[in-house]
């Protein structure tokens, strides 16, 4: 991970941390988790919980915490994500097991899911790829990432960019999972922007309502995916999305940006 190089081993630490308090508080308040930034952070480091709060809640942003250590772990070379790795970390993003065979954690989903969305101001409901064409279409998925981690720009914020937002909606269209999806594919849509040694695209949860309606416009644009189809079809349709998580990028940039400049007022100061 280059954004940390060149720092001290302190400031390497304080930016690592940042950057899961944040990644963790937005991505699970995303999906309803109610702990606040400075809550998820007390949970994270403290280890203790708030009181008011549901364990579930403490429980989702422990869960997510670990599997970005597990991603972490995915940036060498010789553990690229592959089906074995992806189910261990839906395993830990999903914490509550609920001992149904047709609700499994850590495997392909059993029955069909979808949801509602609004486009230009009328409700549509979008389906998610069938049960029988998930391991297909996830083969593809992941030749798709493998691509993108193989062709990966030390420094390129354009390509890393694109690669993200080629995964996670490609991933979100597909909802391999009964549930867990949305975070899932947050994480594992930043292996590629890992790997060019850039700050994870973190999506602000303020701006929850922006990234649902971006999501939405393009799987209104494209419809429901399926066997045998190309996972990105009509790349112009992309581009709300794209300039969406430009924009949220922005936050984790900041967090690097501020540590960099620590670092050179102290270089600065021992001149």
């Amino acid at each position: 991970m280059d954004f940390i190089k060149n720092l001290d081993k302190d400031l390497q630490k304080a930016l690592i941390i940042q950057l899961r308090n944040l990644w963790t508080h937005t991505s699970t308040a995303i999906e309803g988790n109610t702990l606040t930034l400075g809550e998820t952070a007390f949970v994270l480091e403290e280890g203790l919980t708030v009181s008011g709060k549901p364990l579930k809640d403490h429980e989702e942003v422990v869960g997510h915490a670990r599997a970005i250590d597990l991603l972490y772990g995915l940036l060498d070379q010789r553990t690229l994500l592959n089906e074995e790795a992806l189910f261990s970390l839906h395993k830990t993003v999903q914490i509550h097991v609920i001992i149904e065979i047709y609700k499994p954690v850590g495997g392909w989903k059993k029955e069909p899911n979808s949801t509602v969305g609004v486009v230009d101001e009328k409700q549509v409901v979008f389906e998610y790829a069938a049960p029988k064409d998930v391991p297909s279409l996830m083969k593809q998925w992941f030749k798709l990432y493998h691509e993108l981690m193989a062709s990966a720009v030390p420094g390129d914020k354009k390509k890393a960019l694109q690669a993200y937002v080629a995964l996670h909606v490609s991933f979100v269209s597909i909802h391999p999972f009964f549930d867990g999806n949305g975070r899932m594919a947050r994480l594992v849509a930043n292996l590629p922007v890992l790997k060019a040694g850039l700050p994870p695209v973190i999506v602000p949860r303020e701006h929850r309502e922006a990234y649902i309606d971006a999501l939405s416009q393009y799987h209104y644009a494209v419809g429901k995916i399926e066997k045998g189809e190309e996972l990105l079809p009509e790349p112009e349709a992309l581009k709300p999305f794209a300039a969406f998580c430009k924009q949220a990028w922005r936050a984790s940039m900041d967090l690097m940006d501020e540590i960099h400049k620590k670092q050179q007022i102290r270089a600065g100061k021992g001149q």
